[in-house]
């Protein structure tokens, strides 16, 4: 879900920067960046987790 949301502020960021909104392009892509790293700790994270309890 994250995932899709980061994809989301991301697609908002690609129109509002063709469109010429540099400030809500900005704004809206770090929004993207910081959710999609925030997806990547956490999967990481449930990886860990799977494989110490598969032990």
């Amino acid at each position: 879900m994250m995932l899709y949301w980061a994809l989301v502020f991301f697609v908002i960021a690609l129109i509002a920067g063709a469109l010429g909104f540099g400030g809500i392009a900005s704004a809206t892509s770090g929004i993207a960046q910081i959710l999609f790293f925030l997806f990547l700790v956490l999967f990481a994270i449930s990886l860990i987790m799977g494989l110490v309890r598969r032990r």
